[in-house]
């Protein structure tokens, strides 16, 4: 009986511990895609440009709105302190008195400002969809991509530094064997205690670095909670010549395409500013409504009319000319920035290819520096322990193997990074990225 009660109770605490606990039993596993994808959503800086495009579309709404006619409705009352009564009975001025009634007024130019600017308002949506696009590919590889990989680059190190710990922790047990059977002197432990107190330090360095590393990652991607990345290894293709991503830039850059429609904007700013110089007309019909106590015999009760102007202005201080001549420069403007644009991508792809290439040939060569720098150090070592090496061979192979592992580590993930900045050059890093598996 008593096993059972204890069975019990021990099932009970453990359920409750499991009921109560605040935190996942397993952290979260994310891959850079996946990233990519919680940062469009839950980064303030990415929803705060997100309002660039709503901005813009409520612009298209006010346009729109200039086009259709405007309907008002009007009333009052006035209360007299007195009526007044002529001589012959007639009403001068009554107790009080009420008006009311609705009135429709359009406004339009000859020609055609209106449906220019609601063209231009539909232009700005397309270019504030380019520039989100521009927008968030900068983030993703800045603030994701960079962050991301610093993670993995921080975690590598501290692999490391585990490897260089246990190797010298490895080192300084023979050396103490050797020393205590006098193959060696009391400096080889020394050295060995030395080094191994320093493999301790980098440790701690590199296990803070991730930390840090992990913290950023999580602030510029919006996640809470324990979570760990999931590496994938880059597809190793041949890269394309540096003309095919020069063409892929002028076709696919968000902010090339955005300075397009800015050229077209700016030609049609002329346009509207030089509608300025023709005349307006409007209309109008309203409907009115009166009633006074006491009523006059001359009261008109109900009106209905309408009204067309012809609105012409033909001196108003050189305005207009000076907003068609401003027009015009802010159009000069767009188009040199638009070839300034297409020299900086030039030189971006050009960039981002040579680094491609560079990063790629030096990972090669490094993973050969580190072949080399294993063997040398298991050679090294084995040597050791037969008493054909002194201590300085040994720290000199392990810092060599150190250094290499760190150079490669660190080529590694230049080289993955360095191929996301040549999507980014060329404009496909957001489709890239984001596209579901």
């Amino acid at each position: 009986m008593k096993k059972i009660v204890t069975a019990v109770m021990v099932g009970g605490i453990v359920f409750l511990l499991f009921a109560v606990r605040s935190t996942p039993l397993f952290a979260a596993e994310y891959s850079l895609e996946d990233l990519c994808r919680i940062a469009l959503t839950r980064s303030e800086k990415l929803r705060a440009a997100e309002e660039n495009l709503v901005i813009a579309e409520t612009g298209h709404d006010k346009a729109l709105s200039y086009l259709l006619p405007r309907l008002t409705a009007i009333g009052g009352v006035t209360q007299y302190s007195e009526k007044k009564i002529s001589s012959s009975g007639s009403v001068l001025q009554p107790e009080s008195a009420a008006t009311w009634g609705v009135r429709v007024d359009e406004t339009f130019s000859t020609s055609g400002r209106e449906l220019t600017a609601l063209e231009m308002s539909k232009r700005n949506i397309a270019k504030s969809r380019y520039d989100l696009t521009a927008v968030r590919e900068d983030y993703l590889l800045r603030y994701v991509a960079a962050a991301y990989y610093n993670v993995l680059m921080a975690r590598k190190s501290l692999e490391i530094a585990d490897a260089n710990l246990e190797r010298l922790a490895k080192y300084r047990d023979a050396a103490e064997k050797r020393l205590r059977i006098g193959e060696v002197t009391k400096t080889a432990l020394l050295r060995a205690e030395g080094e191994l107190s320093g493999a301790r330090s980098d440790r701690l360095e590199a296990q803070n670095g991730l930390e840090l590393a992990l913290a950023v990652l999580a602030e510029n991607v919006g996640i809470e909670g324990a979570f760990s990345l999931r590496e994938t290894q880059p597809v190793g293709e041949a890269v394309p010549e540096l003309g095919v991503f020069q063409e892929r830039a002028f076709a696919a850059r968000a902010d090339l395409k955005s300075m397009e429609v800015q050229k077209k904007i700016a030609a049609d700013q002329v346009k509207y500013a030089e509608g300025a110089f023709w005349p307006s007309i409007s209309l109008s019909g309203v409907y009115s409504a009166a009633d006074q106590n006491p009523a006059s015999s001359s009261l008109n009760r109900e009106s209905i009319y309408g009204g067309i102007a012809l609105n012409f202005p033909f001196f108003e201080g050189g305005l207009r000319k000076a907003e068609v001549a401003e027009a015009k420069a802010r159009e000069r403007q767009a188009a040199l920035y638009y070839e300034d644009l297409k020299k900086e991508i030039v030189i971006e792809v050009r960039t981002g290819y040579l680094e491609l290439v560079t990063q790629k040939g030096i990972l090669l060569f490094l993973n050969d520096q580190l072949l080399f720098a294993r063997e040398n150090y298991r050679a090294v070592e084995r040597q050791f322990e037969f008493g054909l090496s002194n201590s300085l061979d040994v720290m000199d192979a392990n810092t060599q193997l150190v250094s290499a592992e760190r150079k490669v580590a660190s080529a590694q993930y230049r080289y993955r990074l360095a191929l996301l900045r040549i999507q980014k050059a060329v404009g496909t890093l957001l489709a890239a990225v984001t596209a579901t598996k």
